[in-house]
């Protein structure tokens, strides 16, 4: 009697079958996997967004990007950013109670200090970003993120000491979000400007003509002449990272939902990140959504340290171009508007849209059907 089976012919249909069907399924998986992704990074948003609204009507602004100065004689004041300003607001009060305000970073080598530091809430870290290292990166090396110095003394950055093992700790706490300075200049003065923004020598442009960048540079009140001098720019977002300006409900001319408050940021393509600290509090909308910061390895002499110097190239996380909005989601990034909604924007927005989406009150006409 005959042995009943499969053939060789029939099991290696069966398994070209099965291969092809899991070829069919797995993107189907994966855009599932995305979007779930992408529906709890919203989600984060939000959360950011009714914080950010409580701390407006307790304090009467909007959450400044840092409490920080940056003046003739180093930096001073606690060098906080708006992600900490905002934890009692996001049920962080523990981690809140445990920084000392008045000291900032200055405090970080204390334990229960500590202790909190290394722990960013989860609401701060987008899932769909792989390279988050779920909320520290390291600190040594090429992928490194800055640490300003309390003391405002040299060296320029001081990370902070593990008081468990008396040893400079290695990593450094990111955050996937930043709050807007809008369309200041990203560049500007800052490595002789980027391709993309308008030159900033140039004070009249042709009719018709739309300025891409205005000063000062990340939001500061830096501007010409000379491109750093004091007093000579204005904010045109919410958030600078030195010089604590503010932006109110009522300076929201444009309309708060029309108007960027928040948008993502990925910490590897940008050297300028930290939760806790100051440096890499905010980004801009001159630079084109989805600028990819990664494309020079951080490794390469010319981009490794190189920060914002005029030979730096544009595709170096040390570069100013890496101070633009970017995610891991295909075709674009989340962004909250200044009322509270989070919009997804493509890649393919129409630069001058983007920018008067940057500001709060530069007096552009936005429709819905733009964006």
């Amino acid at each position: 009697m005959p042995r009943r089976g499969f053939t060789l012919i029939e099991l290696l249909v069966v398994i070209a079958i099965i291969g092809v069907l899991i070829a069919l399924l797995l993107p189907a998986v994966q855009a599932a996997r995305e979007a779930a992704r992408r529906a709890q990074c919203t989600n984060n948003m939000k959360q950011i967004g009714l914080a950010s609204h409580n701390y407006l009507d307790t304090q009467g602004c909007f959450p400044p990007g840092a409490i920080s100065r940056s003046n003739g004689d180093g930096w001073s004041t606690n060098f906080m950013p708006w992600t900490v300003l905002i934890l009692p607001q996001i049920e962080g009060n523990n981690a809140y109670a445990a920084m000392n305000i008045n000291m900032g970073v200055g405090a970080l080598d204390r334990g229960q200090a500590f202790t909190a530091y290394l722990a960013v809430p989860s609401s701060f870290i987008c899932p769909s970003d792989g390279d988050n290292d779920n909320g520290t990166r390291p600190w040594a090396g090429t992928f490194s993120g800055g640490y300003p110095n309390p003391d405002g003394q040299s060296p320029a950055w001081d990370p902070p000491l593990n008081p468990f093992t008396g040893q400079v700790l290695q990593v450094v706490p990111i955050t996937n979000y930043a709050i807007s300075w809008g369309d200041n200049y990203a560049g500007g003065s800052l490595m002789g400007g980027l391709p993309w923004e308008t030159p900033p020598t140039v004070t009249t442009l042709p009719p018709g003509t739309p300025r891409i960048g205005h000063h000062g540079y990340w939001g500061t009140h830096r501007g010409l002449p000379g491109g750093f001098t004091l007093n000579a720019g204005r904010l045109r977002g919410f958030g600078d990272y030195s010089t604590m300006q503010i932006a109110t409900i009522a300076s929201v001319r444009d309309g708060t939902s029309n108007t960027i408050f928040v948008g993502e940021v990925l910490p590897a393509a940008d050297a300028n990140n930290n939760f806790w600290t100051s440096t890499g509090c905010a980004s801009g909308t001159t630079v084109p959504l989805g600028w990819d910061a990664n494309s020079v390895p951080a490794s390469d002499p010319a981009c490794n340290g190189a920060w914002q110097g005029a030979s730096t190239p544009l595709g170096c996380r040390y570069a100013a171009s890496a101070k633009g909005f970017v995610s891991r989601h295909p075709g674009g990034a989340n962004f909250l508007f200044a009322d509270g909604s989070v919009r997804f924007l493509k890649e393919s927005i129409n630069h001058v849209t983007y920018n008067a989406l940057g500001s709060r009150n530069g007096g552009e006409v936005v429709s819905a059907d733009q964006y």
